[in-house]
């Protein structure tokens, strides 16, 4: 299977469907956000004249109101690869969301799941004590989760507590334990796209921009009008806050665009940290024409996979 992974904005779901096409693949989504429903623009989730090319899996297959998880998401990734293989397509695993594709890749800890009434007790906690002190709290009880979460990350905090409350065991020590589901039958071929940070911040300015000019003020209005809980993962998708304050008086429409285009560089700027460290790609297409993407890059990516096969 190929696995095409890389910053927002670099190129990759362009050269994932290229691939797909050319290859009689599937390509099958590892973006965190893109399983929602409600975000398409926002998310810049592939159009309906780009899903009819190739087929396409796990794409706005979750309503905003649930949280989907590293563990929901490979499931259903192997699920799809396993699919693909039967049809006799190649599966083409694209997406920024380095987590999940190394979940999947490594399999994750069997940690037990959560209920829903001890989930809502730790969102209660969490809002009596306010996040500083909901972090200095559970670092008391489990220090090694809590150096890796800043208080600002509710969702990966309530995570930590939530399965402490249930089992009586930290998380770090679960995952200690050992995972499970690994994919140990597989043999990958890692694409990342990593382009120049000059040329591909200028490319995350222009392309919330455009979806700000496509439709995203309305997709986050639809959105708010559903009541969820502001820590559901959809309501802190890249962009999401901007746009709500927007829309709530306190920012400009100019203001609102410049924030969300500094968030989307900030989130390019954590994949990039993310997968410098922790993926051993086969080829790194670090190209300044990357974001573009070009025929020489498109002839260079299709000698990787002839040769690969």
């Amino acid at each position: 299977m190929v696995v095409v992974a890389g910053a927002t904005g670099s190129g990759k779901s362009a050269a994932a469907l290229d691939i797909a096409v050319e290859f009689g693949g599937t390509v099958i989504n590892a973006d965190s956000m893109q399983v929602y429903r409600e975000l398409r623009v926002l998310t810049a989730r592939p159009t309906d004249a780009e899903m009819a090319q190739a087929p396409h899996e796990i794409y706005g297959v979750m309503p905003a109101a649930e949280a989907c998880s590293a563990g929901i998401w490979a499931e259903k990734a192997h699920q799809a690869v396993a699919a693909a293989h039967k049809a006799g397509r190649l599966p083409v695993l694209v997406g920024g969301t380095g987590l999940y594709l190394k979940a999947f890749e490594e399999g994750l800890a069997q940690i037990p799941a959560v209920p829903g009434e001890v989930l809502d007790a730790a969102k209660r906690e969490l809002a009596s004590q306010g996040a500083a002190a909901f972090h200095a709290a559970l670092g008391a009880q489990d220090p090694e989760t809590a150096s890796r979460i800043p208080s600002s990350d509710s969702q990966r905090m309530l995570r930590a507590w939530s399965v402490l409350a249930h089992t009586g065991r930290t998380l770090s020590a679960w995952q200690q334990d050992g995972n499970v589901g690994a994919a140990t039958n597989l043999a990958f071929l890692k694409l990342l796209f990593l382009p120049d940070r000059e040329v591909l911040y200028p490319v995350c300015d222009q392309r919330f921009g455009a979806m700000v000019a496509g439709g995203a003020v309305d997709e986050v209005e639809r959105l708010q009008t559903l009541g969820l809980d502001p820590s559901l993962p959809a309501m802190r998708a890249v962009g999401v806050r901007e746009i709500a304050a927007f829309l709530a008086g306190n920012l400009t429409r100019d203001q609102m665009i410049d924030r969300g285009q500094t968030a989307t560089r900030q989130y390019a700027k954590r994949q990039f940290t993310w997968f410098g460290r922790q993926m051993a790609a086969d080829q790194v297409f670090d190209e300044r024409y990357v974001a573009q993407y070009s025929e020489s890059l498109r002839q260079k990516i299709f000698t990787k996979i002839r040769y690969f096969s």
